[in-house]
């Protein structure tokens, strides 16, 4: 097939039938139909991301490579900041963010075992799960509705002298309130992570000026998992313009290493074997010298090359969430006496990644759910609900150590039963839009 070819020709020959391919393959959409499943999440792409995967497989580097190097590049120019790391995963990069702080090279800021985090227990796991195995303390603060993002005016009431964080998820897009909770962590000289893994796109005016989320904090991070705003299948991203806390970063997420070589890459820095690390011999070959106890949390440039292309239509992904959220808001005005919308943080333009709904009073939220999944929308409750709950904090419970509840947690405890969500993702078209609000208004009636 290839005899008369260069491998560059042939290469140009198989990308080719890979486009076409999966525009015949893949890319065949049927029009809805009333009781069609709608799923609250769902991969968009087209022949550029199946093109670039096919491209980077026939380079067979596999590991990180260029596709990579592009990747970090780019994102890190999309959202504004200087560094960005590729990870395998957004609970990777939550791991990372938090494991980064607990660096020694941090010194008096170093997060050590025993310190507290402010966060809340209406998030998903990965965002708390770092400070429970590490042996640092989550505080519990609760949130806001129709929010759904932590009460800022309970911040104070969280602090002690032990808080050395506060580590947040924008809820399903919706920034909290950063301007206040920046205040807050400059006045306590705290750092700030930012769990931006359902909220890419989102921005924030802060101090005058509007930035993406993810971007204001000390550290942000991404998921690129299937259901999320862009995919690589499973992969993740942290990112800061704190260059220290890129290079423990790196480290932790490269084995622990001390060296800065990418792989493949051998003595950058000009003295491999002539300096003295640790209570290491003289001249001990610096690619082999751990400064952190790291993991191995890469990516593969398969992934990236996936990214790459997701990047670029990555604009146009946001716009059609903005859209889908506004379109749904719409179709479900007269639902608010038993409804409770949700609604954006003030100076906000989130880029939602569903549509939070919480039952009134008199309304049951298991038999509404069931009524709407029985006409093929898919819900999906709000993250843990009230993590504390859950039977991985039984230990903790029963001893009473191991976290900590500031004030109460009246309103997560109410989206714990009350409250569920379904999507807005930019697959959707407006008549799937107009299914989801009608199911829904026909389970109410």
């Amino acid at each position: 097939m290839f005899e008369k070819m260069t491998e560059q020709q042939a290469r140009e020959q198989i990308l080719e039938m890979t486009k076409a391919y999966c525009e015949k393959y893949h890319n065949q959409k049927k029009s809805y139909e009333k009781g069609d499943r709608i799923p609250y999440a769902s991969r968009v792409y087209g022949s550029e991301e199946m093109v670039n995967l096919v491209d980077s497989s026939l380079e067979f580097w596999l590991t990180a490579g260029r596709y990579t190097t592009k990747f970090e590049k780019d994102f890190a120019d999309y959202l504004g900041v200087k560094y960005c790391s590729l990870v395998n995963s957004g609970s990777s990069a939550n791991l990372l963010a938090f494991m980064a702080l607990t660096s020694p090279l941090l010194k008096e800021k170093q997060v050590l075992p025993g310190d507290e985090v402010i966060t809340v227990a209406a998030g998903f796991p990965t965002t708390v799960a770092p400070m429970i195995q590490y042996g640092a303390v989550p505080v519990f603060v609760d949130i806001s509705i129709p929010q759904y993002n932590i009460d800022p005016s309970l911040l104070e009431g969280a602090v002690s002298e032990k808080t050395k964080a506060v580590m947040l998820a924008h809820t399903l897009g919706n920034p909290f309130d950063l301007q206040a909770v920046r205040d807050f962590c400059k006045k306590y000289n705290l750092w700030l992570i930012e769990d931006n893994c359902d909220a890419l796109g989102s921005r924030y005016v802060i101090d005058g000026e509007e930035k993406l989320t993810g971007t204001i904090g000390d550290i942000g991070t991404s998921s690129f998992y299937p259901p999320h705003h862009m995919t690589m299948g499973e992969g993740g991203a942290v990112y800061t313009c704190n260059p220290l806390l890129h290079k423990i970063v790196r480290s932790l997420r490269d084995w622990g290493r001390d060296c800065v070589c990418a792989p493949g890459q051998d003595n950058l820095c000009g003295h491999r074997f002539d300096r003295q690390y640790g209570e290491l011999p003289l001249g001990y070959d610096h690619k082999y010298v751990y400064s952190h106890f790291g993991y191995n949390l890469k990516a593969t440039d398969m992934q990236a090359a996936v990214g790459c292309a997701q990047l670029e239509k990555f604009p146009s992904f946001v716009e059609r969430r903005i859209h889908n959220f506004t379109y749904l808001k719409n179709a479900l005005k007269g639902t608010e006496d038993k409804l409770i919308l949700p609604e954006a943080c003030e100076n906000s333009t989130p880029s939602w990644f569903g549509f939070l709904i919480t039952c009134r009073e008199g309304v049951d939220r298991n038999e509404l759910v069931q009524k709407i999944e029985a006409k093929g929308v898919q819900t999906r409750m709000l993250f843990a609900g009230n993590l504390i709950k859950h039977p991985c904090f039984d230990q903790m419970r029963a001893s009473g150590k191991g976290y900590r509840v500031a004030g109460s947690l009246e309103n997560t405890d109410r989206i714990l039963k009350d409250t569920f969500w379904i999507g807005v993702y930019p697959g959707m078209t407006d008549e799937m839009l107009d299914g989801m609000a009608d199911a829904i208004r026909e389970a109410l009636a």
